[in-house]
């Protein structure tokens, strides 16, 4: 698919988000920038937005073959918000060719007011942390968000703490999510023991052995472990040995 669309409910913004040459024309605050991409924030009408620009399709064989990552981006967070999984709002996406090869695409979000990322807490150890009742809140939300992607046979393949945003509710937010898709057989299981491992990677430094493992209690929905559930958690604690 090539060509732009941006929602209805948001057509008072067409002038600065109603076509791909306006979004990347548009000036803002810069947050991120890398060789493929960059994230600028901009304010319309007291709200903010996210403006996501690529320039490039991707890594590896992705930049000649397969799906642009901004469009699997754009797809991915529409696939949450189909499931029931929070994110943020996606307000206008698309894409332009060049013949048969990709040329440069983009998304705009909605902000999600009143958030910070799980990793921003752990950086500065927020007390937070250290309350049992919010830890239990905003681990029954992602125990039941993560099983809801795994049960549909996908797997975000960056569940890192950084990719999960909390309110003052608390409510808890999944978003950056370019790498996500669908796998089936040892993949699949590969790639869920993958998601697990990245969110113990930082769990493991500041929640107890008993918090991480009521999660995956709560993950599982179930009160004991079976003997799967020893061998993969035995496989979760060791994704990551000799790479940190």
């Amino acid at each position: 698919m090539a060509g732009w669309i941006l929602e209805p409910a948001y057509s008072e913004l067409a002038e600065d988000f109603g076509s791909l040459d306006a979004v990347f024309a548009l000036q803002g605050e810069r947050l991120t920038k890398d060789p493929l991409s960059e994230v600028i924030r901009v304010q319309r009408k007291g709200v903010y937005y996210y403006v996501k620009r690529y320039s490039g399709a991707g890594k590896g064989l992705r930049r000649y073959l397969g799906k642009p990552r901004v469009k699997a981006e754009w797809q991915n967070l529409k696939r949450f918000a189909k499931w029931g999984i929070p994110t943020a709002e996606v307000v206008a996406w698309g894409l332009a060719r060049r013949g048969a090869t990709y040329a440069r695409g983009a998304m705009i979000t909605r902000e999600l007011p009143r958030t910070e990322d799980l990793s921003a807490l752990a950086k500065r150890k927020d007390p937070r942390l250290a309350n049992r009742v919010w830890v239990d809140e905003v681990s029954r939300q992602l125990a039941s968000y993560t099983r809801i992607m795994h049960e549909n046979r996908f797997t975000h393949n960056d569940l890192k703490w950084r990719n999960l945003l909390v309110d003052d509710q608390p409510r808890l937010f999944l978003i950056d999510c370019p790498n996500g898709d669908f796998w089936r057989g040892f993949w699949l299981k590969y790639r869920i023991t993958k998601d697990l491992a990245c969110l113990d990677k930082v769990a493991k430094y500041h929640l107890s052995a008993t918090q991480r493992l009521r999660f995956y209690l709560q993950y599982r929905q179930r009160a004991r472990l079976d003997e799967c559930d020893k061998k993969r958690i035995r496989h979760v604690v060791r994704f990551f040995e000799g790479r940190e």
